[in-house]
């Protein structure tokens, strides 16, 4: 069990973490309720806050308190004060002289917010936050034996006429992505921006083969696959890291708090299947076994090849996602986590993001 190390244990909303959820208190006057299965079965379920008018317990009162879990497991409640770097490192200004530090590096706006920003780690807890409560559903819905439909398009759906691969009683599975969606690639970045030279494709995969050391775990992503394996929900990741590399992509999972991902079962990459680096081969492999309830990633390749076929133009390609009979998709089964640093979404010259009808120009300076 992992205790969120950015402070969300001070806040009132619910956590992912089932054994944090079960031993907290949430502040404001809540309490956390443990729902219950029909005829008395427990059953697996998020908690959820109920108020309790005239019941409010302080935030600073819970500090230092420690509160067993179901599992036996003590959690002890710090304050943001006594939080740790995020990486839990000393910072550097405590082990290096100024002098001895490295040149300042202009970083890219988009590694400043992917990977330093509190804002993006709050996007993405809350994606894990909706992602958790839909997938917990869907295993209410198994239990209760009620039918539970797959999210992975079949071979003839289109983005107009969307068709599933059936369930038919599979084991639940949710599907992610790896870079960016449940790993920071944080070390390749910062060689990338010191170096300022663009992607380069062989020393990508040498980061892949080695790179395991520098990696950090997209916030949020811990603690909601470890609360899915708990329900026995199966975790597949499913990336275009190459088949060659499997072994130190493994590695990345498991020294990122990921837990093991095992080649060919559990973790499908580039290669394991026809298509090269398009995914739905892979998709549909997996959904033979699973029943896919969800999907999570940080392009829109991550969720169906459709998207990326024709070499559409970002304005279309948007439209693509938002005005289609995808769109309900979004956050009902598919997961989008952001992206600013590369890939599709970054790209497009002006007009292309700009349309003329919408540019604006200073009436000031006509």
């Amino acid at each position: 069990m992992r205790v969120w190390r950015f402070g969300l244990l001070l806040i009132g909303a619910p956590v992912l973490s089932g054994c944090v959820a079960a031993a907290l208190p949430v502040l404001a006057g809540a309490t956390v309720l443990r729902n219950q299965f029909s005829e008395g079965q427990d059953a697996p379920r998020r908690a959820e806050p109920t108020a309790q008018p005239g019941s409010a317990v302080r935030a600073e009162d819970l500090v230092g308190r420690e509160f067993r879990t179901e599992d036996g497991q003590v959690v002890r409640i710090i304050g943001a004060g006594q939080l740790p770097p995020p990486d839990g490192a000393v910072p550097r200004a405590a082990t290096a002289p100024a002098a001895a530090r490295p040149a300042e590096v202009a970083v890219p706006g988009g590694m400043q917010f992917l990977y330093g920003s509190a804002e993006a780690a709050a996007i993405s807890i809350q994606t894990y936050q909706a992602l958790w409560r839909y997938v917990d559903d869907r295993v209410l819905d198994r239990l209760a034996g009620q039918d539970v439909a797959s999210v992975v398009l079949a071979s003839d759906a289109t983005l107009e006429r969307m068709t599933f691969v059936p369930c038919a009683g599979k084991p639940l599975a949710v599907v992610f992505d790896v870079d960016e969606t449940v790993l920071l690639n944080t070390g390749y970045e910062a060689d990338d921006a010191r170096r300022g030279t663009g992607f380069d494709p062989d020393r990508w995969s040498r980061w892949e083969a080695t790179g395991a050391g520098q990696v950090e775990a997209v916030p949020g992503a811990v603690e909601t696959i470890e609360a899915m394996r708990r329900r026995e929900v199966a975790v597949i990741f499913n990336s275009n890291r190459a088949s060659a590399n499997a072994e130190g992509t493994a590695a990345a999972l498991r020294a990122a708090g990921l837990g093991e991902a095992v080649h060919g079962d559990t973790l499908w990459l580039k290669g394991d299947a026809p298509g090269g680096s398009a995914k739905d081969a892979r998709r549909w492999a997996i959904a033979e076994r699973y029943c896919v309830v969800a999907m999570v990633g940080d392009q829109l390749g991550d969720f169906s090849d459709l998207f990326n076929s024709g070499d559409a133009p970002p304005r279309i390609r948007r439209n693509l996602a938002a005005q289609t009979m995808i769109a309900p998709m979004w956050g009902t089964g598919w997961f989008l986590l952001p992206n600013p640093v590369y890939g599709a979404g970054v790209t497009g010259g002006y007009e292309e993001i700009f349309p003329p009808n919408l540019q604006w120009a200073d009436p000031a300076e006509e």
